[in-house]
């Protein structure tokens, strides 16, 4: 059984300030979760990874990334809309991660803090493949957390904000398996917010559209990311006529 059933949108009273004031935002009542992975997707400032990071402080996550049990200050997000959101539970997960690329350094140095303060017997690093992420390549170090600190052993629920964005094409496969990994185990959740045709590809999970108004689902072949680089990918030099035709 899925953690999540639906996320319900009940703000307060209307609003035109951000973040209410999205459009995606207006008129929706929820978003239903049936599938073990759901996709956000939508342009830059369609309000996708707004939904997601409030998503995760409304779960009990740390809003700048990690788990409830990370202590760094959630400094820069803005968390108004995490009172307006409503999560009706199958379960309550005993695990969950908020992965957010954007802040993903904030949270290695916050590992290396824990690690300078851990006891002897302690080893913060076990859990990221023995070594500081710090000391691995921006994507390296994405996939040691994806290999090694989500482990689908127990009920999870997990916010990926842009997990492409340091990842080569062959990592975003390898993402691909852990996801199929974390779907088998039956009791892991996915969510995330992307704008990569590769992750959009993985079977049999929802997508919803945040440049819809209100949000709706949409297929695959509907998607933009898919659409626009197939298009791109059929006429590249058309495309990039039309991209200069300005200068």
């Amino acid at each position: 059984m899925l953690p999540i059933r639906e996320i319900r949108y009940q703000p307060h009273a209307p609003s035109q300030r951000y973040p209410f004031n999205i459009p995606a935002l207006q008129g929706l009542q929820g978003i239903i979760l049936d599938r073990a992975v759901t996709f956000f997707i939508g342009d830059n400032g369609s309000g996708k990874s707004t939904l997601l990071e409030n998503l995760a402080l409304a779960a009990g996550l740390n809003p700048e990334g990690g788990s409830r049990h990370a202590s760094y200050d959630p400094a820069h997000t803005n968390t108004e809309l995490a009172n307006a959101l409503h999560i009706v539970w199958n379960r309550k997960p005993m695990g969950g991660f908020f992965f957010r690329a954007e802040s993903f350094f904030d949270y290695a140095s916050y590992l290396d803090e824990t690690a300078r303060a851990a006891g002897p017997n302690e080893d913060p690093y076990a859990a990221y493949g023995g070594l500081p992420l710090h000391e691995r390549s921006h994507g390296e170090s994405f996939l040691a957390l994806f290999r090694h600190r989500i482990v689908p052993t127990r009920p999870a629920l997990l916010l990926l904000d842009e997990p492409e964005s340091a990842l080569s094409i062959t990592g975003q496969f390898a993402l691909l398996r852990f996801m199929r990994q974390w779907e088998q185990s039956g009791v892991v959740q996915v969510i995330v917010a992307t704008h990569s045709p590769i992750l959009l590809a993985y079977p049999g999970a929802a997508i919803w559209d945040f440049d819809k108004s209100p949000l709706a689902a949409v297929s695959y072949d509907e998607s933009d990311p898919v659409r626009l680089t197939r298009a791109f990918l059929d006429a590249p030099s058309r495309f990039l006529r039309e991209i200069f035709s300005d200068e």
